[in-house]
């Protein structure tokens, strides 16, 4: 199953973004740390180099990330030319207080009531942006809640000092280009549940995490996971936690229900603090891709993290 998920308000906001990027001077690129490459929207890239717009990458939610794999992805993005790149977790107090600063740092030529600091916070469906933007202005001015697409236009805020701040709304692309992108959004909650299903997004995550974390389970919920696939994973879960349907013949597994449990657990870090990719990771898929293309990569740009 390929995932693609555009609403049509996406449309009319990344017109509106692409207008407001004329009057910035930083982006503000929030992504999920667990998932950092594929949670970058390709569009944002486009729109700030077409500009030449620095960006602050801030890997939020890493909280919830696997420290490692998060020091990785810092070392590969702080390589690219114009881009700056932190982990934050945005929902504790005074990360995001850092923000202002090193936004500056990228601008240092906007620092007056003349030429004030304009920054520009994009990035996908639900990864924090507008919790950060909370932070900033420390308030409850842009709507927050764990659906994504809550933000539905943009916003301008005064933060004073000589900084303005513009939230925009979660943002994806039309195509989501690799598989595997797809159902890592879809296990972060980035894409809304009417364009996935459930159990087979839970079984992708179960496969990745039996390939890369496999003792979460025996921790978690108490079952070994000798010789399981994913879709085993998701019955154990059914059974560990209860989720069954009655049937003629009797009960058994409910996996659309175990499949939520297992996925609010991962969301919720519930699960340890785990990364579902790393520059490694994504190389070697990319890699994968082109040879089964008929192609073979040359060079270490064809299969690192694309520049942001």
């Amino acid at each position: 199953m390929s995932i693609n998920w555009f609403p049509g308000h996406m449309t009319s906001a990344r017109r509106k973004a692409a207008e407001t990027m004329a009057l910035i001077d930083v982006v503000i690129e929030v992504c999920d740390a667990r998932l950092p490459e594929a949670s970058s929207n390709p569009l944002i890239r486009e729109l700030r180099l077409a500009r030449q717009r620095p960006c602050l990458k801030l890997l939020n939610k890493a909280d919830l990330a696997d420290p490692a794999a998060t020091a990785a992805w810092l070392d590969a993005y702080n390589s690219q030319p114009g881009v700056k790149a932190v982990a934050i977790s945005c929902k504790t107090p005074g990360e995001a207080a850092r923000v202002t600063n090193l936004c500056q740092a990228l601008a240092p030529h906007r620092n007056s009531g003349i030429k004030p600091l304009r920054m520009l916070v994009m990035g996908i469906p639900n990864v924090g942006k507008s919790t950060l933007i909370n932070a900033l202005i420390k308030r409850r001015a842009a709507a927050v809640g764990d659906e994504p697409a809550v933000t539905k236009s943009q916003a301008t805020f005064d933060l004073g000092g000589h900084v303005t701040i513009t939230d925009t709304p979660g943002l994806m692309w039309p195509k989501i280009a690799h598989d595997s992108d797809g159902f890592m959004l879809a296990a972060a909650h980035a894409i809304g549940r009417n364009a996935v299903i459930d159990s087979e997004v839970a079984a992708f995550l179960a496969n990745l995490l039996l390939e890369r974390y496999p003792a979460c389970f025996t921790q978690r919920y108490g079952f070994g996971t000798s010789e399981m696939d994913g879709v085993g994973v998701v019955e154990a879960v059914a059974k560990k936690r209860g989720c069954l349907q009655k049937t003629r013949h009797g009960s058994v597994p409910d996996l659309e229900k175990a499949a939520m449990v297992l996925l609010t657990d991962y969301r919720n870090g519930k699960l340890g603090r785990i990364s579902l990719e790393t520059p490694a990771s994504r190389a070697a898929m990319l890699a994968a891709q082109k040879v089964g293309a008929g192609t073979t990569p040359t060079t270490a740009r064809d299969v690192a993290p694309r520049e942001s």
